[in-house]
């Protein structure tokens, strides 16, 4: 329930979509008895595109998800495993051209070849099915093992789970299968923006995880907040941005993570 509860208010409350719905619905009245209300959302809804677009809102959101977990240093000890959340390949573009397609933030597949030959004892687990609520019957886990073979490691090393749509059942379900110990530590790898939601909740089954962060969306420095960057990219931020923070929110109020806004 609170998996397809989420994904349908996501379709409503993402802000491209809810500033198009917005705009529609001021046309529509337009053409009734309510122009002037029309009007008034159809010049609401410009003047919020407007801003998420061409002003550095998104990266102002999305900074300090991202800044919420550095990377590890130089001297980190080698972990028990390398758990990496799914989301990083387009499964249905990799079933149709039967090579392994990353998405644009798929930088968490190869984070995760990286880490294994950086810790060659260390397992390497995938988890994460389809978060469609539609499912097409194309297979994640498959492409990422086809790329990771690829890359040199060996497949007796990896482990994966398939079956999970959301961050929560990735940490549910990938504990039933590696049944951790108290004192085994594992990397988290995720995207940045990701991070603090992923780690609130693995803390919150009782995972010992250290924060692995990849596909960075900002930059880190004041150049985030330059005009050069403004557009398109600024409005996908954004987008990213309010999303978190509202996941961030809903996993707190219903008890998937013991504090909002988690930190290191």
């Amino acid at each position: 329930m609170f998996f397809v509860a989420s994904k349908l208010f996501w379709a409503l409350v993402e802000p491209f979509n809810f500033l198009l719905i917005l705009g529609l619905l001021g046309v529509a009245l337009g053409f009734s008895g309510w122009r002037r209300l029309g009007s008034g959302l159809c010049i609401a809804a410009l003047l919020l595109l407007s801003i998420a677009s061409f002003s550095p809102l998104g990266s102002a959101l999305l900074r300090p998800i991202e800044d919420r977990f550095p990377l590890p240093g130089p001297d980190l000890a080698a972990p028990a495993g390398i758990i990496v959340l799914g989301g990083g390949l387009d499964e249905d573009l990799t079933a149709a051209r039967h090579e392994p397609i990353l998405m644009e933030l798929g930088g968490r597949v190869t984070a995760g070849a990286v880490l294994a030959r950086r810790f060659p004892q260390a397992r390497l687990i995938f988890t994460g099915g389809s978060s469609s609520l539609r499912p097409s019957g194309a297979d994640e886990a498959t492409g990422v093992r086809d790329l990771w073979v690829s890359l040199g490691i060996d497949p007796a090393r990896m482990t994966f789970e398939t079956k999970s749509r959301n961050t929560w059942e990735n940490a549910l379900f990938t504990r039933a299968l590696l049944k951790p110990r108290p004192d085994e530590t594992f990397l988290l790898v995720t995207a940045a923006w990701h991070m603090p939601r992923a780690m609130g909740i693995f803390r919150k089954l009782g995972y010992r995880v250290i924060a692995y962060p990849s596909d960075y969306m900002t930059l880190g420095d004041r150049r985030d907040f330059s005009l050069i960057r403004l557009g398109f990219g600024e409005l996908v931020m954004f987008q990213f941005a309010v999303h978190e923070w509202i996941g961030l929110t809903a996993y707190h109020l219903t008890g998937k993570t013991s504090a909002w806004f988690p930190a290191p």
